[in-house]
């Protein structure tokens, strides 16, 4: 697949968190095989005090285990309606948590406060065989098909569920274990595909500010469908990242007539993070 399709990522720390002095709490992860293109954006909730290391190795973990079951005899197509694929991808993810969590922790009050303050964490993510493409996840965020926008969420008191909390037991948190499973979100044939935005739920302000000027210049923010139609987000792996930071850096300058700066701050309030996808030419 790394012959059809190409990709490119990056990730920035939103506003709100530089001001709290809080580390970006998104990550994002992707590898281009032979038999599979597989993508992954998580976010770390905001509530505790380190999720961001969740979602790091959430992303990583995500990515393996997909990459591991699309090899494995055992799982079928992630396509099929009647598949088991994903149970087993979702049990392996679960296995390798649960293997962090009773390497730090003795007790289920420890092991409880390990899972609240560093594992939980959103997933959208997507999976191109030659067959079809795959859009899957659980948690909230946005992904653009072929430019048509899909947002899932927001969840009631902007809670949405995590898979980390399947490593806790029945009672402790509002969601059942019905809910906490991974989704199909959306499947087309591949060779329907022409591009894939996958972003987290920072991406929706991204969006909104498509036509602002960016801080201490004249030109705009632009839409979402820069990221997959212009070449320079893939000639350069660090353009996506270097966009979302011009769009979000602080810019201080002066007004010689009054004798006084002005501010402009950062306009993504939230981490902002994105992979996208697109044919090759």
């Amino acid at each position: 697949m790394k012959q059809q399709f190409e990709v490119a990522g990056g990730s920035m720390v939103g506003r709100e968190h530089i001001r709290k002095g809080q580390n970006n709490q998104d990550a994002l992860d992707w590898c281009c095989l032979e038999y599979a293109t597989i993508a992954v954006v998580c976010d770390g909730c905001g509530s505790s005090s380190s999720s961001e290391v969740g979602a790091q190795l959430g992303a990583q973990i995500t990515v393996e285990a997909i990459a591991h079951h699309l090899l494995s005899s055992s799982s079928h197509s992630p396509h099929s309606p009647a598949s088991d694929f994903w149970p087993h991808v979702q049990a392996d993810i679960m296995a390798r948590l649960q293997g962090i969590v009773t390497l730090l922790a003795a007790d289920h009050q420890a092991k409880a406060s390990i899972v609240q303050q560093h594992l939980l964490f959103t997933i959208l993510g997507a999976v191109i065989t030659p067959e079809a493409a795959t859009v899957f996840g659980l948690g909230d965020g946005l992904f653009v098909l072929n430019g048509q926008v899909h947002t899932i969420g927001p969840f009631t008191n902007n809670a949405p569920p995590y898979l980390a909390y399947g490593l806790m037991h029945e009672g402790k948190t509002e969601f059942a274990s019905r809910d906490l499973q991974l989704q199909v979100h959306h499947q087309c044939p591949t060779a329907a595909l022409q591009s894939l935005l996958l972003g987290s739920d920072g991406v929706e302000d991204l969006r909104a500010i498509a036509h602002q000027t960016l801080p201490g210049k004249p030109d705009c923010v632009g839409p979402l469908s820069q990221f997959w139609q212009e070449d320079r987000y893939f000639a350069n792996p660090d353009m996506v990242r270097r966009r979302l930071a011009l769009i979000n850096r602080e810019v201080t300058t002066p007004n010689w007539s009054q004798q006084q700066l002005t501010k402009f701050g950062g306009l993504l309030p939230d981490d902002t993070t994105l992979i996208v996808m697109r044919r090759r030419k």
